[in-house]
């Protein structure tokens, strides 16, 4: 290992790894995908760890989608100190709807650029190319010491942007397609390659829910999926590495018994109560990539004309039956340690089986071939905590997504971390 000092990133402090500190965020890792591959024989490798190292459920942070997730793990802090709070965001200075991938974004500096800092050898590999410009922020591919790229875009990596060149090539595997099971396996397997061949200190490998948006945990597909992973998983722990796997999200099925979308649509409520256009609603699972969930999650914002009845429009959400929770900007800084100056004067979070969307008309759901999985609520917020080494951990609540590398680096500073 090229460091021997702790490392400081965002007031916490992070072990000095003996050994490779890994950390897999399994994109919509609902809880019971493992169990019930697990039980069918198809996970070995992480049934003997969660017998002989540390089995959890923790909390993700909420909303609980992608980029805000990620960067929480990435950074070691929730949505208030780093900045991401959902992967679209309403400029309303501009009145502009835009993506938050742009580092400009970023409020707080990576795990992974603190121990690139300190000389540490970083590996950083994503499924979607989105993650891919924020979880490198920091990072430098001019000494060997960096790498950061995605499978998206795994044909037209550079050394000089991503610090491996043409990414496919090196590991002999063609550039999947982005709606595919196979852009997680090239995560995995540039992974076992990287810590084979180039020895990182810290690494971090982080998937696409494309199986979870598309598959119940009982359906062959997903069981395929988790067996595939746990191959891969097995050849990490051969290694030597100390790793912590762990998930952005959970997934909840949100159709009915016909198979069709259960939606409540907010942006039609609002335009009801306060006239045509007045408020503006925000879902901020919108990315690019929507064949697979139409952009319709358990989280939303809005943004309410000035003089509003911010009480009355809550109450009237609280009073449907679709909605969990509806509180007020305050209350949702508050409960969710989320940037006030990145989310609506509302936020409101629907039920298990429900997600919201704004207008009928904007929501195009021909592309959902299969009835709709999502995210983004309270309902997804439990999600797997697993250390292939014997840690004392808490629980949820207490234990949270974003602890993966504290704990990760704390397996692998202790002297038992042998490769």
């Amino acid at each position: 290992m090229t460091i021997d000092s702790p490392v400081t990133a965002n007031g916490r402090e992070y072990p000095a790894p003996k050994v490779c500190a890994i950390a897999i965020c399994l994109d919509g890792c609902e809880p019971e995908y493992l169990e019930k591959a697990i039980a069918d024989g198809l996970m070995p490798n992480l049934e003997r760890m969660r017998e002989t190292g540390t089995d959890r459920l923790g909390h993700s942070v909420i909303p609980s989608f992608t980029n805000p997730n990620n960067l929480s793990i990435a950074t070691g802090r929730p949505p208030a100190v780093h900045g991401i709070c959902g992967n679209y965001l309403y400029d309303r200075d501009t009145g502009e709807e835009v993506m938050m991938n742009d580092v400009r974004f970023l409020r707080a500096p990576t795990i992974f650029s603190k121990f690139y800092e300190a000389g540490a050898r970083v590996a950083v590999v994503t499924a979607k190319d989105k993650l891919r410009a924020l979880l490198g922020a920091g990072l430098k591919f001019d000494d060997d010491r960096a790498k950061c790229f995605s499978a998206e875009k795994s044909d037209s990596s550079t050394r000089a942007e991503h610090g491996q060149e043409a990414a496919s090539k090196w590991l002999g595997m063609a550039q999947p397609d982005v709606y595919s099971a196979e852009l997680s396996e090239f995560v995995f397997a540039a992974g076992v390659k990287l810590l084979r061949e180039w020895q990182p200190d810290v690494m971090y490998l982080t998937t696409t829910d494309y199986v979870q948006h598309k598959y119940a945990p009982d359906d062959a597909e997903a069981k395929s999926f988790y067996e595939m992973f746990d191959r891969y998983l097995g050849q990490l722990d051969e290694l030597g590495a100390a790793i912590v796997i762990t998930a952005d999200h959970g997934m909840k099925p949100k159709h009915d018994a016909n198979g069709d979308p259960n939606v409540i649509y907010v942006q039609d409520l609002m335009d009801e109560w306060l006239g045509e256009g007045a408020a503006r609603v925000i879902l901020p699972i919108t990315d690019p990539y929507v064949v697979h969930h139409g952009a319709l999650g358990g989280f939303a914002t809005a943004y309410l004309p000035e003089g509003s009845d911010v009480a009355d429009i809550i109450a009237r959400l609280k009073a449907r039956e679709e909605i969990l929770e509806a509180m007020d900007r305050a209350e949702a800084v508050k409960r969710f340690e989320l940037p006030a100056d990145r989310i609506g004067d509302i936020v409101m979070i629907s039920t298990e089986t429900m997600t919201i969307g704004t207008s009928e008309d904007r929501h195009d759901l021909a592309a959902l071939n299969e009835p709709l999985r999502s995210h983004g609520g309270l309902t997804e917020q439990v999600i797997p905590f697993i250390v292939n080494r014997k840690l004392d951990l808490p629980s949820k609540p207490e234990l949270r997504n974003f602890d993966a590398f504290f704990y990760a680096c704390t397996a692998a500073a202790k002297e038992t971390a042998s490769a």
